[in-house]
């Protein structure tokens, strides 16, 4: 008999952080590229508080946003992509050994890309918190920063996408929707 069970893998603060996460990064994109540099400012802050509550979850959270959940070691996530591209990876409640890396990996830029927004800040524009490096930093390294945190942004860009596939080849692989247990924080146990 196979019967299908709702577990319970997202809790509302993980939900809350990924959707707002995603809506902040957007309009700190967008104004960026309409020069609302006052808004741009606002959301890096926010971003930044966000980025503090995912650490704290990732040590505090339930036990699918603990980092220690998705902590895999280089032969389970080699292992794991072998098997994604047998189509036949093993199944996990919470985050997989790919999008373990994922994860990671998006939270690593993310922390790069505001470090050289709070840089830019400072340097340039003589604002934020970090306003004591303005005058250690040459004007050469301070346009370095800036066009660093742009190609920040173009990186996050490329790895956004893959995100984006990776959550659509496990939707497809396991026979669950991913989207949907982010919504909901629910995902099927099939037994």
């Amino acid at each position: 008999m196979n019967e299908e069970v709702n577990v319970k893998v997202w809790d509302l603060p993980t939900r809350l952080f990924h959707w707002t996460l995603v809506i902040s990064f957007v309009s700190a994109y967008f104004s960026a590229e309409f020069h609302f540099g006052y808004f741009h400012a606002l959301i890096g802050y926010f971003l930044c508080f966000l980025l503090l509550i995912r650490v704290v979850l990732g040590f505090a959270g339930n036990q699918y946003a603990r980092f220690k959940s998705f902590i895999f070691s280089p032969q389970e996530t080699i292992e794991y992509l072998r098997a994604m591209i047998k189509n036949k990876p093993r199944h996990y409640f919470g985050h997989n050994p790919a999008g373990a890396l994922m994860v990671f990996a998006l939270l690593g830029l993310l922390l790069l890309i505001l470090i050289t927004g709070l840089i830019t800040l400072a340097a340039i524009d003589y604002e934020g918190p970090l306003l004591f490096i303005a005058n250690l930093l040459s004007d050469e390294t301070s346009y370095m920063f800036r066009h660093l945190h742009g190609w920040l942004i173009d990186i996050a860009l490329v790895m956004i996408p893959l995100h984006l596939l990776g959550v659509a080849a496990g939707s497809i692989q396991h026979g669950e929707n991913l989207v949907r247990a982010m919504i909901t924080g629910k995902k099927k146990n099939r037994f």
